[in-house]
C-alpha cells in the first residue's frame, strides 16, 4: 500500500513540478522563493496525502497549497507606520518606469509574430525551447534562430529588456 502511495504521489511531483515552480515564480518573482515554495507545497501534499479524494483534482489541490503557502508568507509581516510622515513629500518612483515599460511594449508590439511569440513563451511562460518548438510546431533550432532574432531586433532598437535569457 506505501509502494503504491510513494509511485502515485512521485508521478504527481514529475507531472507538475516545472508547472507548479512557474506558477510559484509568478506569484513571488525570486527563484530561490519559488523553489521553497514549491517544496513545501509538496511536503504539506504528502502530508495530506490521504485526504486527497479524488487523484484527478490533484492539479488544482496542489495549486491551491502552493497559493496557500505563498499567502503564509505574508501572514504576520507587519508594515512600519512612520507617525511624523509628510505625505505630501513622498514622490512615487513607479511614474519614472512606466515609460519605459510602454516603450519596451510598443517595441515588442512592433516584432513580427514569428519573433515575439516564441520570445513571450520563454520570457513569460517560462517554456524552454524543446517546449515552445512543440507548442508551435517548429524544430528546436527554428525557435532558437526566432529568439536570437527577436532579441537582436530589440537590441538594435535600444529595447532589449532586463531579462535573462532561457538555454535551450
Amino acid at each position: 500500500m506505501l509502494h503504491r502511495k510513494n509511485s502515485a504521489f512521485e508521478g504527481l511531483v514529475k507531472a507538475y513540478s516545472a508547472e507548479l515552480y512557474r506558477y510559484a515564480y509568478w506569484l513571488c518573482r525570486d527563484r530561490f522563493l519559488a523553489e521553497d515554495l514549491v517544496q513545501e507545497a509538496f511536503a504539506r501534499a504528502w502530508s495530506a496525502w490521504t485526504s486527497l479524494r479524488d487523484e484527478k483534482a490533484a492539479r488544482s489541490w496542489l495549486y491551491r497549497i502552493l497559493h496557500n503557502e505563498h499567502a503564509r508568507l505574508y501572514e504576520r509581516k507587519r508594515l512600519e507606520i512612520v507617525e511624523d510622515q509628510d505625505l505630501d513629500a513622498l514622490e512615487d518612483r513607479s511614474l519614472q518606469s512606466v515609460f519605459g515599460e510602454i516603450e519596451l511594449r510598443q517595441a515588442l508590439h512592433a516584432l513580427p509574430t514569428t519573433y515575439r511569440e516564441p520570445l513571450m513563451l520563454q520570457v513569460l511562460g517560462g517554456f524552454s525551447c524543446e517546449e515552445i518548438a512543440e507548442l508551435l510546431d517548429l524544430t528546436p533550432g527554428a525557435v532558437m534562430t526566432r529568439l536570437s532574432r527577436a532579441r537582436l531586433a530589440l537590441r538594435r532598437g535600444g529595447m532589449m529588456p532586463n531579462f535573462k535569457e532561457a538555454s535551450a
